[in-house]
């Protein structure tokens, strides 16, 4: 690695201070066997509770008044629930939920999305033993042919639905759900149905059975079953036991020891149907104490009001979301001082998954923090998926730069394997999935002969010469092809570049296309940022910005920036067209968490791709 390589590592002496913040100091081993890497970490993971909820019982005897989670009611004032609230709430509503007879073969359904009654029923299944699947809102509420639900429901043939309005999920249950599985409602009731108030599970009983069946759970029982996003195919169901998320937080624990010094408060809108949201910040606040705030906000122009709400009434320890989110919450933090005195007052530590966050946002934190407070806020990322409960890595190492995902938690085997010039990322530890529920050929497929779970994502040395660095986020294999030429594009890399040179018009872009003589660009805009650029009013149509001049001419002159940089055929782009067309939630080209999926959108806009390279298209704008 040459010297100019190595000083973009590594902070400038003279930057400013970070605020103290107590992170772990991985060290890790690193061995090559023919070709193959194998990454370990130093520290072994300390010993685990047999289940999550033991951190329930531990702090409700601890800290039985602290507050655990709290959500705003319809009155605007936050409604709260202590350590001992949830608890004794955990056991009664357990007791009622034995009488459906669920199991791993007849779980609990959950369709709606955050909110006091849906944590209230998933501690509950958690005390009794009893998996549960939370599902993406977006599946019953805005998907058409609510395919994805469908599978969802063949595939785990559920015991009980719960939702918490009868009303917004009427369609998708009368479509999807078979009429003998009775409903659950926090409100209202569907006609012919077998329908109960969420109100008449937290009637006073006895709970010896429930305390009996807790006393049976152990690291390997079932806790929940979450869904993979899916890609061209249907989602997988992923059964995430106990010894997953306990492993999970204690990884976190050990890697952030500041966790453990002071009970974390967090301020959250990520859904729960993801490992993200549902099991890694659920799971910090759980796990340490702390509190969870849930935030009903999204870091969308419309959504990110109620954010900042929260945000101004509430001081967090941690933040975390994905780079829209920090996008929006920069820009409010440069224009309110009131703002920025909540916010900073305990925030230690900052982090963000799911995307590239561009070098801009980063610079710009940094910028307030420094002048709010004289110091900066430590940003965090890693990488992890949900078949490994999430978390892998974690940037801890002593580098700075796009792509980083850093090394290997406690109790993290990493494995890198040669595969199309490439190294994947395999994974092996307690966190780790045994398998797809129901899939044995898909199971079968994701694991290698060393029981290493098969990824998917590249990574690589940040310097061979130096593994204790750790570790690049290099793409996702299965998104790479070749040009017509033979030449190979990494998609992954050539994906974050444009994005964050593109910020911030740019939402998410796909890269095309196999077996063609040159890279085009299909960009999903950000259409309020690209209106500004036109100045446009708001009601002007998704069509009319994207061919305003303003607008075509930033994205010619991006291209040439890009192409600037281009080491060949490889990286060079031929063209790009801004999509009028947002990604649709039923062909599987985009997640609820906003997580663009390339080979859906190249499959059904394959026509339009077609017209692009024909030069057909009047979208198209060439390099």
């Amino acid at each position: 690695m040459n010297s100019k390589a190595c000083e973009s590592l590594f902070p400038s002496p003279q930057a400013p201070a970070w605020r103290p913040v107590t992170i772990g100091q991985p060290g890790v081993t690193f061995e090559e066997v023919n070709g193959v890497f194998y990454m370990r970490p130093l520290e072994a993971l300390e010993p685990l509770p047999s289940r999550l909820l033991d951190r329930l019982l531990h702090w409700a005897r601890l800290t039985p008044e602290q507050i655990l989670v709290a959500r705003r009611g319809s009155d605007g004032e936050w409604q709260r629930l202590s350590y001992a609230q949830m608890l004794a709430s955990a056991r009664t509503m357990a007791q009622h939920l034995l009488d459906y007879g669920l199991s791993a073969e007849r779980p609990l359904l959950i369709l709606s999305g955050n909110g006091l009654d849906h944590l209230k029923l998933a501690f509950a299944c958690l005390y009794a033993g009893i998996p549960y699947c939370p599902v993406s809102p977006a599946y019953s509420t805005l998907s058409q042919d609510l395919a994805k639900l469908r599978h969802i429901v063949d595939l785990l043939q559920p015991g009980l639905v719960f939702a918490s309005h009868s009303a917004s999920y009427a369609r998708a249950i009368e479509t999807t759900i078979p009429r003998a599985v009775p409903l659950l409602f926090s409100e209202g009731e569907l006609d012919g149905w077998s329908c109960r108030l969420f109100a008449d599970l937290e009637q006073p009983t006895a709970t010896g059975e429930a305390d009996a069946a807790c006393a049976r759970v152990g690291p390997d029982s079932i806790a929940k079953f979450l869904f993979t996003s899916g890609s061209t195919k249907l989602p997988k169901a992923v059964p995430t036991t106990q010894r997953m998320l306990c492993a999970n937080q204690q990884m976190l624990l050990q890697t952030f020891p500041v966790f453990g010094e002071e009970p974390p408060v967090l301020v959250d809108w990520l859904p729960w149907n993801h490992t993200f949201g549902g099991s890694h910040n659920v799971g910090i606040a759980l796990y340490n104490g702390g509190t969870l705030y849930i935030d009903d906000g999204k870091p969308t122009p419309q959504g990110f009001a109620e954010t900042l709400r929260n945000l101004q009434e509430i001081s967090p320890t941690a933040y975390l979301t994905v780079p829209k989110g920090w996008e929006e919450l920069v820009g409010a933090l440069e224009r309110d001082a009131a703002l920025r005195e909540r916010f900073f007052a305990r925030v230690k530590l900052f982090f963000f998954a799911a995307a590239g966050l561009s070098q801009s946002v980063r610079e710009r934190l940094d910028r307030v923090a420094e002048a709010h407070c004289g110091e900066r806020i430590r940003m965090m990322a890693g990488l992890g998926m949900t078949e490994t409960a999430p978390s892998c890595t974690f940037s801890t190492g002593p580098v700075d730069m796009a792509g980083y995902v850093g090394l290997p938690a406690p109790g993290c085997e990493v494995k890198l394997v040669p595969v199309d010039g490439k190294l994947e990322a395999r994974f092996r530890g307690p966190h780790v999935m045994t398998g797809y529920w129901r899939e044995p050929e898909l199971t079968a497929a994701a694991f290698d002969e060393e029981g290493y779970y098969r990824s998917g994502d590249a990574l690589k040395l940040v310097d061979p010469e130096r593994p204790e660095l750790g570790l690049l986020f290099d793409g996702r294999i299965a998104e790479d092809f070749k040009l017509s030429s033979g030449v190979f594009v990494s998609v992954g890399p050539l994906r974050t570049r444009i994005i964050l040179a593109g910020a911030p018009y740019i939402q998410d872009v796909v890269v095309t296309a196999p077996n063609r003589p040159e890279i085009g660009l299909l960009i999903f805009p950000r259409l309020p940022e690209c209106r500004a650029l036109a100045g446009l009013p708001e009601s002007a149509p998704a069509a009319e910005v994207l061919a305003a001049p303003a607008v075509r001419d930033w994205l010619r002159n991006l291209l040439g920036e890009l192409n600037r940089t281009a080491t060949g055929n490889a990286s060079r782009l031929a063209w790009a067209c801004l999509l009028a067309e947002p990604p649709c939630i039923d062909r599987g080209e985009v997640t609820d968490k906003g997580s663009i999926n390339q080979r859906a959108v190249l499959q059904f806009r394959a026509a339009q791709i077609d017209a692009l390279y024909a030069g057909e298209d009047a979208g198209r704008v060439l390099a």
